[in-house]
């Protein structure tokens, strides 16, 4: 049952990402709608996986690196669905969060090897009550922050051919001054062609500087609804670190980690809020925190070292 849920919330994770990819270029409703439905089901097999697999090992499914990244997908895939719920023009973001969950789906079941996939008694340390609080705060703030980060990454992509012309050239002016229009049509006629495609062309800029600030403001929006739970997760380990290992902070490399990544992400918030960051300027420290969070998620794990050399990758 297991292999069935991941194999078939994996397929449609690929189906629901061509979707919306092929939407872009296309622009036709079916294919936005079955990306949306896509993704859905893929939503409900990855729940299904999870009860299975919680059913079978009498513990929450987040032990090892192959459940958390299944978890992620399915936090993406939760994300992406409330989303879209509150969003009107939804075509970018479901470019961006539907390969996310697939990708991360991608990299538990294909890249991970068969061992690691297997569920295990858990060690000592994770025999408490404090994972379930702890490590589904921590999974689902990396979820929010990244996808907020990726909105934030899109930004300067789309505002990289920004800029608006004249409607008309210094000469063109000139000309106007010196002869009517019934001496030279042909300059009124090809001012006339300049216009209309100008009009073309802020009317396709407006329409450009909209998605610009619905990306801005779901990005900060994401971010801010993944700062709680990355800061919930961080006080919930400290309390677990205590009664494991008799301390609350012992400066782990993963507890370094998320720190740096808790800094990030409040200066992020602090500028926005004080300074009134905006567009660029925000969009840089969301992306430099997209990199972060992937160090202290994965980061860490290849080297394994540390107290949370459980989720050691290499083997």
């Amino acid at each position: 049952m297991e292999n069935i849920f991941d194999h078939i919330s994996f397929f449609f994770l690929s189906v629901a990402t061509a979707s919306y990819w092929g939407n872009l270029v296309c622009k036709t409703g079916k294919l936005s709608d079955l990306g949306k439905q896509s993704i859905k089901i893929a939503f409900i097999c990855i729940i299904g996986f999870l009860i299975t697999r919680w059913v079978h090992a009498n513990h929450l499914p987040l032990s090892n690196l192959y459940e958390s990244f299944l978890f992620l997908s399915w936090s993406l895939s939760l994300l992406h669905i409330n989303l879209e719920l509150k969003s009107q023009n939804n075509d970018w973001l479901g470019a961006i969060t539907a390969p996310s969950a697939m990708l991360t789906h991608s990299f538990a079941t294909l890249g991970l090897p068969k061992e690691m996939q297997q569920s295990t008694m858990l060690v000592p340390a994770l025999q408490s009550h404090w994972l379930m609080m702890h490590v589904s705060m921590m999974i689902l703030s990396y979820a929010t922050l990244l996808c907020g980060s990726l909105l934030a990454i899109t930004l300067p992509i789309i505002t990289q051919d920004n800029t608006n012309k004249s409607i008309f050239s210094t000469n063109t002016k000139f000309s106007l001054l010196l002869f009517p229009r019934e001496k030279n049509s042909y300059l009124y006629k090809q001012i006339e062609s300049d216009s209309k495609n100008t009009f073309y062309l802020l009317s396709r800029d407006f329409r450009k500087c909209q998605l610009i600030q619905q990306l801005d403001q779901w990005s900060y929006r994401t971010i801010s609804l993944g700062f709680p739970f990355l800061t919930i997760g961080i006080l919930s380990g400290a309390v677990w670190a205590n009664e494991a290992w008799g301390s609350y902070w012992s400066w782990d490399p993963k507890e370094t980690w998320a720190l740096i990544t808790w800094l990030i992400y409040a200066i992020y918030l602090h500028t926005r809020m004080t300074k009134g960051w905006q567009g660029k300027q925000s969009a840089t420290v969301a992306s430099s925190g997209f990199f972060i969070v992937w160090v202290c998620y994965l980061g860490v794990n290849l080297l394994g070292i540390g107290l949370h050399s459980y989720g050691w990758l290499i083997r």
